[in-house]
C-alpha cells in the first residue's frame, strides 16, 4: 500500500509543479525572476512548490 500511496502524491506533485511553472511563465514578472522561480521548482520540487505558492509571481489576469 505504501508504493501506490507514494506513487500517486508523486503524480500529484508532479502535475502541480507543471501547473506552477506554466503559471509563473504566463506571470508579468521579469525574465530574470521567471527563471529562478523555474529553477527552485525543479531542483526542489515540493519545498519550491511551497515557495512558489506563498510568494511566487502570479499570472497575469485575461482579458475578454
Amino acid at each position: 500500500m505504501g508504493i501506490e500511496v507514494a506513487g500517486i502524491f508523486g503524480l500529484l506533485l508532479l502535475i502541480a509543479n507543471i501547473w506552477a511553472i506554466v503559471s509563473t511563465v504566463s506571470s508579468s514578472a521579469s525574465t530574470g525572476s521567471k527563471v529562478l522561480w523555474i529553477l527552485l521548482i525543479i531542483i526542489f520540487p515540493l519545498l519550491g512548490l511551497i515557495l512558489w505558492l506563498l510568494f511566487g509571481p502570479r499570472a497575469r489576469p485575461r482579458v475578454a
